[in-house]
Order: structure tokens, then C-alpha cells, then sequence
């Protein structure tokens, strides 16, 4: 029965890879060579997570990244279809800037920040990819970037203000 569960969670989960590199170890007798796959699990609902296998063979490296990120799932806050509040990740030399956008703007992002944000169940963002573009570093950097993701109603509590003043202009709008 709990193994029926299980198959059908997998079912309803995005899974996009990223990147497939194959990544060489130097040793005595010359270079061993692997296949590193990375890809990101989502629930097009705020939640996602991220893995990276490693194996002699593609399809091997896939199925442990793909448990690896299965187990690494996280939420994220969202506010309706876009991120409440404008943020930025760095990881390495790679800074990733993750903006708000009103609706009916669709996902401007390239690569690898792209997979994550639409495997996460983000519609409507400006993203921009700034320095590094190592694909890892750039799509650790976009988690780290929605990691820091606080909801406006939370906020609003902390600061003492009204959450009207806190919401996006295209939904303050909306409300008056």
C-alpha cells in the first residue's frame, strides 16, 4: 500500500535535467572518465530540490541524481505566480538576481535558472544571470536565492506594518 503512495507522488513531480557533463579523474595510468548529471525535482507548486549523480554510465548518474534531489526537496515561499520580494544568491563567482514580475509576464530566465524556477511553479519572473556562468554554480545560487524568499504576510508582522504595504504595486492595485 505505502509503496502505491509513493508511485504516485513521483508521478506529479517535474523532473528537468540540467546539465550532463562527463568529468575526468587524472590518475597514474591516464584519465578516468564519469558522467556527472545534474538535475532539479519540483512539484510546480514551491517545492524543489536539487541532485547531482555521479556515474560510469548516463543513465546510472541519473537515477542518483534523481533520488538525491527527491530527497533534498524544500519549500519555497511564493506569492501567487511570482516571488514576493526581490533577491539575489552567490555561490562562487556566480550571482543570480530573481525579481517580481506582474502577471502574464512568463519566466525570463535562461539555462539553468529557467529548469529551476519553472520546476518550482514559478510563472511570472525577471531573472539576470551576473558573473560566473558555470551552469552549477548559477543554479546553486538561484536555490540559495529562493531560499531567502520571506512571505509579505510574515514581514508585514515583523516590521508592524500592514501587509498592503508590503504586496507588489500590480497587487496593491488590485486591492483598492
Amino acid at each position: 500500500m505505502e509503496m502505491l503512495e509513493y508511485q504516485t507522488l513521483d508521478e506529479q513531480l517535474d523532473e528537468r535535467v540540467i546539465e550532463i557533463a562527463r568529468v575526468a579523474k587524472v590518475v597514474k595510468g591516464g584519465r578516468r572518465f564519469q558522467f556527472r548529471v545534474t538535475l532539479v525535482v519540483g512539484d510546480n507548486n514551491g517545492k524543489v530540490g536539487l541532485g547531482i549523480g555521479k556515474a560510469n554510465a548516463v543513465p546510472d548518474a541519473m537515477r542518483k541524481a534523481s533520488e538525491r534531489a527527491r530527497k533534498d526537496m524544500q519549500k519555497v515561499t511564493l506569492s501567487g505566480t511570482t516571488v514576493p520580494h526581490m533577491v539575489t544568491g552567490k555561490v562562487g563567482g556566480a550571482v543570480v538576481l530573481l525579481k517580481p514580475a506582474s502577471p502574464g509576464t512568463g519566466v525570463i530566465a535562461g539555462g539553468g535558472v529557467r529548469a529551476v524556477l519553472e520546476a518550482v511553479g514559478v510563472h511570472d519572473i525577471l531573472t539576470k544571470s551576473l558573473g560566473s556562468a558555470n551552469v552549477l554554480n548559477v543554479v546553486k545560487a538561484t536555490f540559495l536565492a529562493l531560499e531567502q524568499l520571506k512571505s509579505a504576510e510574515v514581514e508585514a508582522v515583523n516590521r508592524g506594518k500592514p501587509v498592503k504595504d508590503l504586496m507588489p504595486f500590480w497587487e496593491r492595485r488590485k486591492h483598492a
